[in-house]
């Protein structure tokens, strides 16, 4: 079954209620940064492989639920 912008829609109205913090990475689209512009985003190099094959570059992107500005990411 395919994951359609409405659940991407429902994802980023779930993350904006969390009382904790999230981080999401999704696939660098267009509609994903429409649908969480909301938040701060940053955008990364990737590369996808599967089975040790060469892969495919790619630019995946980070999402999170807070102001990273005001309370930077960190382990703890």
């Amino acid at each position: 079954m395919a994951f359609g912008i409405e659940e991407y829609e429902q994802m980023a109205d779930i993350i904006g209620r969390l009382k904790g913090k999230a981080i999401i990475s999704l696939n660098g689209h267009p509609d994903i940064r429409r649908v969480f512009a909301e938040y701060h985003i940053e955008s990364t190099d990737i590369r996808y492989t599967v089975g040790g094959g060469k892969g495919q570059d790619a630019r995946e992107v980070l999402i999170f639920s807070w102001d990273i500005e005001a309370e930077p990411a960190g382990l703890f």
